[in-house]
């Protein structure tokens, strides 16, 4: 009995000890939809929040504290029938910076091209990137392992390749599916170019920037903070080449559209060379925030 007793409380606190990878919070808004009966969407929102935060994404242990901060936001459209859904998904992802309260931002990606089928207490089943999953099942899937992957090219160069791929496996299976977002001739910027982008070895200098800026730049800015400052300079100005040989890619706008207002903040204490400098460079790669840049060389005023 002893030994029974002592097997139980070791599994319980194993499973307080080691959790699953994320930690998403989901929220899903109707407000267009003109319906007495939307109970179905608080369903909804449960059901998603269980499978992010219950689904086993990899073989590695994560302990409560090192849950990867992420939080998925659904406005549905047009409920089309009584299971089928038309809308839009916005997918963030955020990093907390060594030895200190702050978060950095890694993704803030709006996908426009977002439709399922969902029956009301349904059970979301995942069977992998290489199996037949529903649409709604397989794009948290792939934004699950789009998060995954930018999180540990966050602290380690190209670490996270594994997930990119499962990305792509997901995008692969679902070539022939009748859902936008999965094809590439449908756009120039949905799921199948932003996991085209991240995979194509043409784009890696951006992963290294995740690396660089993240683990060699913001992760040691307590400690040598002009040395730290300038490791991000040198990161962002690595991907100048990228941007002149494609400019204005999805991958490139994925990494700036969630990290303009924090390249502001840093480069604003910045010495006047680096400022000048960044203002060039990020308004050349990022003309869509270069108002939000110009005020680099006023100390973000």
């Amino acid at each position: 009995m002893r030994k029974l007793q002592f097997l139980l409380v070791f599994l319980f606190s194993m499973s307080n000890v080691w959790a699953q990878e994320l930690n998403c919070q989901v929220n899903v808004l109707t407000p267009r939809i003109q319906s007495s009966d939307k109970k179905i969407y608080t369903t909804l929102q449960t059901s998603i929040y269980e499978f992010m935060n219950n689904t086993r994404w990899t073989n590695d242990k994560f302990k409560a504290e090192e849950k990867i901060e992420c939080s998925i936001q659904i406005e549905i459209t047009d409920r089309v029938s009584t299971d089928e859904f038309k809308g839009t998904i916005q997918v963030s992802a955020r990093r907390p910076v060594y030895g200190t309260s702050y978060n950095s931002p890694l993704l803030n990606y709006k996908d426009d091209d977002f439709s399922f089928r969902y029956v009301e207490f349904q059970t979301l089943d995942y069977a992998g990137e290489s199996g037949r999953n529903p649409n709604l099942v397989a794009v948290l899937a792939f934004y699950a392992n789009i998060i995954l992957g930018l999180d540990y090219d966050s602290y380690s160069k190209y670490g996270g390749g594994e997930f990119f791929a499962k990305a792509q496996s997901i995008v692969a299976n679902n070539t022939n599916a009748p859902e936008k977002g999965w094809k590439a001739f449908e756009a120039n910027r949905n799921r199948y170019w932003l996991c085209e982008n991240i995979n194509n070895p043409i784009y890696k200098p951006i992963r290294t920037l995740y690396y660089d800026f993240h683990r060699k730049g913001l992760d040691t800015m307590t400690k040598t903070r002009d040395e730290s400052i300038r490791i991000c300079a040198d990161a962002i100005e690595n991907i100048r080449r990228v941007n002149n040989d494609k400019p204005q890619s999805v991958f490139m706008k994925t990494l700036f559209d969630p990290k303009a207002d924090e390249v502001v903040n840093i480069f604003s204490g910045a010495s006047g060379d680096i400022k000048s400098n960044m203002v060039l460079i990020l308004s050349e790669i990022d003309p869509s925030n270069s108002s939000k840049y110009n005020k680099i060389q006023t100390g973000g005023n």
